[in-house]
């Protein structure tokens, strides 16, 4: 389910969000820069900063995940079911492969995301013929202006 292209795609990356939902009902959306596919069933993202998302997840572990490349407008949007990671050498194990790569800040928690259903994601553009390199030259172009 989770390909190595999309792993490849999701270490290319730094942002995605990650969506549960509130104990009241609302929709709660988080970023996320640590999201990872973790195997060829399962996500994992880290907890730096996130005590809504941690608060929602133990009460609701449904969440949708959707990362997008922001100049080709693709992506991958992810289904699933969360759990908090408790297994002391699993965290550890994460743990240091965000150390390996890079990511310094302090990570509180893990969380393991059973991918359920991958849908990819495209801009609408696509649909009316315009070309991928028409696309990234359009936002390469509008972020250089920023």
């Amino acid at each position: 389910m989770i390909t190595q292209e999309i792993k490849e795609f999701l270490d290319l990356q730094k942002l995605g969000y990650v969506a549960t939902v509130n104990s009241d009902g609302t929709p709660n959306l988080s970023p996320k820069g640590t999201i990872v596919g973790w195997t060829d069933k399962t996500l994992a993202f880290a907890d730096i900063r996130s005590p809504d998302t941690m608060n929602n997840l133990q009460t609701n572990p449904h969440v949708e995940i959707n990362v997008i490349d922001p100049l080709l407008r693709k992506g991958y949007l992810f289904k699933g079911e969360a759990q908090i990671i408790k297994d002391k050498s699993l965290f550890e194990k994460i743990l240091n492969h965000y150390r390996d790569n890079g990511v310094k800040s302090p990570i509180n928690s893990i969380v393991l995301v059973k991918v359920t259903d991958v849908s990819n994601v495209t801009s609408p553009l696509y649909d009316m013929g315009v070309s991928e390199q028409d696309i990234k030259s359009k936002w390469k172009k509008h972020f250089a202006s920023l």
